[in-house]
């Protein structure tokens, strides 16, 4: 008998060649073999019942270390991330400091490796600062690429401007994330919209226009200089049918809560809680981000986690902060939805496992194959659960799901071949690690 070191035995395995009772027999943290005969562990994993999926990616989040801690910590993060089946994150750079240059994302790193979780990779911004030096950030170990807000940020993060965004685009060759709304347009509608102070107002003042500005100037220039694009958070119809006519150059995102939440009932109930940037939208936007789901559009489902206080969330609108909590719950909603008929298995892995270790280059990750890092997460497709604020892990301590009925869960979370959390509890220790891309010309 050979000896491994966690067998997962009799799980309805989720692979590329379709979904098939197996095992799964993990050794020195990559996938040894499918079939566990001839082969004993000391940790056995019984998951008669359940899917057995490549570990989940959330490709967008906001952790707020360093300099935010109030708000989120890269501890809770990660941890909230594998209570949700999610065993890797790709983290933002609006902190405080930025992150900008190496030494930041350095730091970021060193956090990171005195407790990550989950896996990890950092976004280095895209800003006037830095343009001349972002063809060797983006190279560094642990870093996700450039990210770039055209809008809805602050400081030297900010690009709106063509002639920067072009330089940006050139000083590089890795896939570029863009959150793309028009900060021209936000600033000159802002005084006359919100004066209101009704939060009911938020998709008025950050309108679909705003967005399909920003969205037809980055792939403009994205066609000028031959920059591969990462779309953020899209949220209308109109940028779906423009995206739809770019796909052989842009990946394109969007979120559990465009795909949940919808104007106005979400204000109505939640107020500021449903808050974010890009805004929920009406019940047209959402039909057709689902119908850029079904159309081959959408490669990636992120949560955009972005968590702000209840008493920062509080504030008079527009003074509240836009952004709410989603990387534990990513999972959890989107089997919701699967089970509600809105997407097939197959297709949810390739949205948050193969899509995001595809279009990023991620080596080892998202596949269940042999030689692949071993990195798992299982669902029970039948397990009815409710989030409630009080399983959330994260510093802010608020989900807006709160009170909503689920079926489909994560009930374990393996990392590196090591089982982090079981049926909602974490195990062992933390042993996530830094991702590790393709050359950037390998990747996709």
């Amino acid at each position: 008998m050979q000896q491994a070191d966690l067998i997962i035995k009799s799980g309805q395995l989720v692979t590329p060649s379709g979904v098939y009772n197996g095992d799964v027999v993990c050794k020195g943290g990559k996938i040894v073999a499918l079939n566990a005969h001839g082969w004993r562990a000391d940790q056995v994993i019984n998951a008669a019942g359940l899917h057995v999926l490549p570990g989940v990616i959330d490709s967008q989040v906001h952790f707020r270390e360093p300099g935010l801690e109030h708000k989120e910590t890269l501890e809770a993060g990660t941890r909230g991330a594998v209570l949700g089946g999610v065993t890797g994150i790709f983290e933002m750079p609006n902190t405080h400091p930025l992150t900008l240059d190496a030494d930041d994302l350095g730091d970021k790193l060193q956090r990171m490796e005195e407790g990550a979780w989950c896996n990890y990779a950092f976004y280095m911004g895209g800003s006037a600062d830095n343009v001349d030096q972002l063809a060797a950030l983006e190279q560094l170990p642990g870093c996700a690429g450039v990210k770039v807000f055209m809008g809805s940020s602050f400081g030297s993060l900010l690009a709106d401007d063509d002639e920067l965004l072009e330089k940006i685009l050139l000083a590089g060759k890795r896939r570029m994330a863009v959150h793309a709304e028009d900060e021209q347009r936000l600033r000159a509608r802002k005084e006359t919209i919100c004066q209101s102070g009704n939060v009911e107002d938020h998709p008025n003042w950050r309108d679909v226009e705003s967005a399909l500005n920003a969205t037809r100037r980055i792939l403009r220039l994205a066609e000028k200089t031959g920059r591969r694009l990462h779309l953020l958070h899209i949220t209308s119809a109109e940028e779906m049918a423009l995206l739809a006519q770019h796909k052989s150059r842009v990946t394109v995102e969007v979120t559990p809560h465009h795909l949940t939440m919808e104007a106005p009932d979400c204000y109505q109930r939640l107020g500021s809680l449903a808050q974010m940037n890009p805004p929920v939208r009406s019940r047209r936007h959402q039909d057709a981000l689902w119908q850029g789901i079904r159309d081959g559009v959408v490669d990636v489902i992120g949560s955009d986690h972005a968590p702000h206080t209840l008493e920062e969330k509080a504030r008079p609108w527009p003074e509240s902060p836009s952004g709410m909590t989603g990387v534990q719950t990513l999972l959890p909603v989107m089997l919701n939805h699967l089970n509600a008929g809105r997407l097939s298995l197959q297709r949810l892995v390739d949205l948050t496992s193969a899509g995001p270790a595809r279009i990023f280059g991620l080596e080892g990750k998202g596949r269940i194959a042999l030689g692949f890092d071993a990195d798992l997460t299982l669902v029970d497709l039948a397990a009815k659960r409710q989030i409630s604020n009080d399983q959330i892990a994260s510093v802010a301590g608020w989900s807006p799901y709160d009170g909503m009925d689920i079926t489909g869960w994560p009930i374990a979370t393996v990392i590196g071949g090591h089982c982090v959390m079981r049926e909602d509890e974490l195990q062992g220790a933390p042993v996530g690690r830094a991702f590790r891309f393709l050359d950037a010309t390998r990747a996709e």
